[in-house]
């Protein structure tokens, strides 16, 4: 693809296709990615697939093969490396090593690329030492596997991804649609992610967790479900909407509607209302010019000085920053990550700490990143990326974990 002299080009995605390979999981970022567009039609991305070897077949976990057109040359001109869940990855996944093939194949990727991966793509990172500190998401069901193989990696079993900056990882299967939704959302606003999740016909954000899909014993007795009184706030979010005006619009006492909530949506209903807040705060800020006092009435804040201290505690910046970002223009050389440069630079200021838009402040705030992906505010992220190594040089970890070192 190429670009319009003059313009920046699309920010390149080059996704690894490994042998394994679940077709699901290959296609989500074509479809995310690639259906991210302007205000003038212009594509956002540019996604690449290729493979470890020269050009040619990938098998697929299905009857089927997959031709790939680009090997692993690839991966040196990517912006952002995505590897998707593979059920063969062999050394990687039973002792936590790369094979030659592999390692040399990371190698090619240039420092500051961002990295993502989907389900037990995460392993391929982990066993690169990209994850090493870092706190991580993969399936529910694999999470205690991978603790063990890497323990200096953080494992996060509830979560639907996690956020740290320039790397990303998400759970299983449809997680990796909420992880590329929440990419484009970082890099480019709540209202071109909305675009293309309703062209996609799937939600902007999930709420909860993967927990929530864990198998555990059904509960003897469930009732009615807190789905209409959710659909009824999000009419009225410019409303005062206390706990038990909630409860009382499906006929529950306060603690029986609170449980439940939490059951169905895996955080406190506080939690979820500010979140909600947040995000028609985030489109407003992004598509109109409406002052700061009314946005916060709109969205039910009360003050613009509420509706800042929630923007802040949630995404770490205010909002006549979030709005200068989405609305005055940030850099775009291969893609704006929250209004710094994505295209093998650093990813700015998008979602707090991990990734969930929305979530409160303090106690409620935690509850609503631990429900869905993130580790907490960016100001305490930052902070703790000076206590961090610095990310380790692809081609001497990756050839490091090849030669078992």
């Amino acid at each position: 693809m190429r670009s319009t002299p003059g313009t920046p080009r699309p920010h390149r995605v080059v996704v690894l296709a490994l042998d394994g390979v679940l077709p699901f999981e290959l296609g989500i970022p074509q479809r995310i990615f690639g259906r991210a567009k302007d205000a003038g039609g212009a594509p956002l991305y540019e996604v690449v697939t290729c493979s470890v070897r020269p050009p040619g077949e990938v098998r697929a976990e299905a009857d089927f093969t997959i031709l790939v057109a680009k090997g692993p040359e690839a991966l040196a001109t990517a912006d952002t490396v995505l590897i998707p869940a593979s059920y063969e990855l062999g050394p990687v996944h039973e002792e936590g090593r790369l094979t030659p093939e592999l390692a040399a194949a990371l190698g090619r990727i240039r420092p500051g690329t961002r990295l993502m991966s989907i389900c037990t793509g995460g392993f391929v990172l982990a066993a690169a030492g990209l994850l090493d500190g870092r706190p991580a998401a993969t399936h529910w069901s694999s999470a205690r596997h991978f603790q063990r193989l890497f323990p200096r990696v953080a494992v996060d079993a509830d979560v639907l991804f996690v956020d740290d900056g320039d790397v990303l990882t998400s759970a299983g299967v449809a997680a990796g649609i909420d992880l590329c939704l929440h990419v484009v959302r970082r890099d480019h606003g709540a209202a071109v992610a909305a675009d293309v999740a309703r062209h996609t016909v799937v939600p902007p954000y999930r709420e909860g967790g993967q927990a929530q899909f864990i198998e555990r014993p059904v509960p003897a007795e469930y009732g009615d479900s807190t789905a209409p009184a959710r659909a009824w706030a999000l009419e009225r979010l410019h409303e005062p909407l206390p706990l038990h005006r909630l409860a009382a619009g499906v006929a529950m006492s306060v603690r029986t509607f609170t449980r439940r909530f939490r059951e169905e949506t895996g955080e406190s209903p506080g939690a979820w209302l500010t979140r909600q807040r947040v995000e028609q705060a985030r489109y407003l800020l992004e598509t109109t010019a409406l002052p700061m006092e009314r946005v916060a009435g709109t969205c039910g804040f009360g003050s613009a000085q509420s509706l800042r201290q929630h923007l802040r505690a949630t995404l770490g910046v205010t909002p006549t920053a979030y709005r200068r970002t989405f609305r005055g223009g940030g850099t775009a050389g291969g893609g704006t990550t929250g209004g710094g440069t994505a295209g093998g630079g650093t990813p700015g200021g998008g979602t707090a700490g991990g990734g969930t838009p929305g979530g409160g402040t303090g106690a409620e705030g935690a509850a609503a990143d631990a429900g869905r992906g993130g580790t907490g505010p960016r100001a305490a992220r930052d902070a703790q990326a000076e206590a961090r190594p610095q990310p380790v040089d692809r081609a001497r970890a990756a050839s490091r974990q090849a030669a078992g070192a």
